[in-house]
């Protein structure tokens, strides 16, 4: 395995981290806790120390899953558990996210709770709120810092500008963004962090399975399956991507990988990128990650891949997921009282 320091924070994490959004269930057909700790239990002894979760991850189910299977092993100290605030719903499972000061402070407990620890070496605000000022947040991550409750502060899906009202006001050591082959427009947001010391994780890597070549064009997706409505899995773009992996396949055998390989090495030597989160809920999910490890594309063979995918591709497909509402615009809409 490859480690890499987390920016300024003094962690030592692998360059591949797990990625337990799938083990939530919700949006992926459900999940199976035995098989899920079999999983985390296998990236452990790949070499992975890193385990990215968050309580929106089936509604507390990944966290617990987690906390389950470190518990298990007894390799609590020897691993990074990178877990996210800022979210809150309802027991119907509507959504909206809630950064306020009481928020964060319950979500780390009940964080901790499911997780059964007593510190988490990586905290995140899973998205940026637009109901609570950025300074009010960062000033409650920092007081947890302080505290030692947490060991290092992160955020996710921030824009660069958001980062800098963050660092203005609190310590900063990580930031989490969207990045694969296909989808490339946070570029710029990795570079930043390469040039101000910041961290990075990297969620999507694989594009939801997409670039593991195991789908084609009569692939379906259950309704309870998000990639049933996922732009990148629908329509034209569907077509062009599956032509891109499968042009991508015939660069990847001649190297000697799989394009699963080949796309995550792609994403591992993007100046900047710390680490790329690999989404996994069953062992054989991981059997590909050593064929990822020490070596590195040519400043050629990283062209050719976006080459490749340029002409697959020609109008790219820019992450149009809308952010999570907040409670107000819910209100607004009537979902909430």
């Amino acid at each position: 395995m490859e480690y890499i320091q987390i920016g300024s924070s003094g962690l030592s994490s692998s360059r591949i981290g797990l990625g337990t959004w799938a083990i939530g269930g919700i949006g992926w057909g459900g999940t199976d806790e035995n098989k899920s700790i079999k999983t985390i239990q296998r990236a452990i002894d790949t070499g992975i120390n890193l385990f990215d979760t968050a309580p929106i991850y089936g509604f507390g189910v990944a966290e617990e899953i987690v906390g389950k299977a470190v518990k298990q092993t007894g390799k609590r100290d020897n691993l990074l558990i990178a877990t996210k605030a800022g979210m809150e719903w309802t027991e119907e499972g509507l959504a909206w996210t809630n950064a306020s000061k009481r928020r964060i402070i319950t979500e780390l407990e009940d964080s901790l709770r499911r997780l059964q620890m007593d510190y988490i070496d990586i905290y995140q605000l899973h998205y940026p709120d637009r109901d609570t000022p950025i300074e009010e947040v960062a000033d409650t991550f920092a007081q947890l810092h302080k505290e030692g409750k947490i060991r290092a502060i992160g955020v996710s899906n921030f824009t660069t500008e958001q980062i800098d009202q963050w660092r203005r006001i609190a310590p900063l050591h990580s930031s989490q963004t969207l990045l694969n082959v296909l989808q490339k427009e946070w570029i710029p947001s990795f570079q930043y962090c390469r040039e101000n010391n910041l961290g990075s994780l990297t969620w999507g890597t694989l594009a939801q399975g997409l670039l593991t070549g195991k789908f084609n064009e009569t692939s379906t997706f259950a309704e309870d399956d998000l990639r049933s409505v996922y732009p990148p899995f629908t329509g034209e773009y569907f077509t062009q991507h599956l032509t891109a992996v499968e042009q991508l396949k015939t660069m990847a055998r001649e190297l000697g990988k799989n394009v699963a390989q080949l796309s995550v090495r792609w994403v591992l030597d993007q100046p900047g990128v710390s680490v790329a989160l690999w989404g996994a809920r069953s062992e054989h999910q991981l059997d590909d990650i050593a064929g990822v490890l020490d070596w590195s594309l040519s400043i050629e063979d990283i062209e050719r891949v976006n080459q490749i995918v340029k002409n697959a591709v020609p109008e790219p497909l820019v992450d149009s997921t809308p952010p999570p509402p907040t409670k107000k615009e819910l209100q607004e809409l009537g979902y909430l009282a």
